[in-house]
C-alpha cells in the first residue's frame, strides 16, 4: 500500500455506513490517512465544491466514472482495514501532481 493508491473500503458513521472508494494519502505504522472519493459534485454548495479535487484520469485510476476527492477531511483508519486488499488503481502522475498542487498545505 502506497500513497495515491485507491481502494474500496467500508466507512461508517454512527450506525450507518457504506462501501466507497478512497484515496490513500498517508501511510503510517498503525493507521492510514484517507480521503473519500465521490461522484456527487453538481448538487454541492460552492463552499464544498471548492474542496473537491477532480480526478481527470478517472478510468486509468480504476474508477467507473468522473470522480472527485473530497479533501475537506483526512480520515484516519486502522491499517488492518486495508491490509491484504488489492488497490483498484492509483492516481496517474499527472493527477498526482495536480492533487499536490490543489492541497492548501
Amino acid at each position: 500500500m502506497q500513497p495515491f493508491d485507491l481502494f474500496i473500503t467500508h466507512l461508517s458513521w454512527g450506525e450507518d455506513g457504506k462501501y466507497r472508494p478512497v484515496l490513500v494519502y498517508v501511510v503510517d505504522t498503525d493507521e492510514v490517512g484517507i480521503y473519500q472519493i465521490t461522484t456527487q459534485f453538481g448538487n454541492k454548495s460552492e463552499h464544498i465544491r471548492a474542496k473537491y479535487f477532480e480526478i481527470k484520469d478517472w478510468a486509468e485510476a480504476g474508477l467507473d466514472r468522473l470522480s472527485y476527492v473530497d479533501t475537506g477531511t483526512l480520515i484516519d483508519i486502522p491499517m488492518a482495514q486495508l491490509d491484504g486488499k488489492t488497490p483498484i488503481g492509483k492516481l496517474t502522475e499527472a493527477d498526482k501532481q495536480r492533487f499536490l498542487d490543489f492541497l492548501p498545505y
